[in-house]
């Protein structure tokens, strides 16, 4: 669970450091897809192992791919029975953001003072305002697989919920894949929208503090 970003804002388009240890053990494998799914990250950076220089993207990307490569070396394989797998889901509707007011966001978007930035904000804001409103609802799911899970869950999740959603079950590995759907953007626990900071702000959440209660209701039934 972490951003997979080393750096950033450049003009360019590339796989971080996550993709180019995936393509490394791809090659390594002749050529074997991997598929990376990203955990829970909204408030998880790489932190003390980037310094957001050029040269660190390829030490993180040395170190997952050696993490990638001991994990598939001391791989152990166990047999499953059909009753031991089993794929569940479950709609949810979250709660939209107090700030998404649709007749502000067209004057946003009409308004030529606005820069192609801020006018991009205002578009994805109403974009997804206008999708709930027609009835859209996030369908969560979860793949059981004995006594492993991947639980897939919405937007750029804080950790906190993919480690409420490991103590649900802590006999059991839950694997939490974030991102399922990337419509609300940034998805806070509700006391971190009382404390400020970029992930939380209006521009970067598009759903309200009352998220938390909701979503973990949809966890808990997924995993019961």
């Amino acid at each position: 669970a972490t951003h997979p970003q080393s750096y950033y804002g450049q003009g360019d388009v590339n796989p971080e450091f996550v993709g180019l240890a995936r393509n490394a053990r791809e090659e390594a494998l002749g050529g074997l897809p991997h598929i990376h799914f990203n955990g829970a990250s909204g408030n998880i950076a790489a932190g003390k192992y980037n310094d957001g220089s050029v040269a660190r993207r390829a030490v993180l990307a040395d170190r997952m791919e050696n993490g990638m490569r001991l994990a598939w070396e001391n791989t152990v394989k166990t047999g499953i029975d059909a009753d031991e797998l089993e794929w569940r889901s479950e709609p949810v509707d979250l709660p939209l953001g107090h700030h998404l007011i649709e007749a502000e966001l067209k004057a946003q978007l009409d308004y030529d003072g606005f820069d192609a930035k801020r006018k991009l904000v205002a578009a994805k804001h109403l974009a997804w305002l206008q999708r709930c409103r027609s009835g859209h609802s996030i369908r969560i799911s979860a793949l059981r697989m004995q006594n492993i899970w991947l639980l897939h869950l919405p937007g750029e999740l804080f950790v906190e919920y993919q480690l409420a959603a490991q103590n649900l079950r802590p006999r059991d590995q839950i694997c939490t894949a974030a991102y399922e759907e990337y419509g609300p953007g940034y998805i806070g626990t509700e006391i971190a929208y009382s404390q400020g900071g970029y992930e939380t702000s209006e521009r970067a959440s598009r759903v309200a503090p009352e998220v938390e209660p909701v979503l973990m209701a949809a966890i808990r039934k997924l995993l019961q």
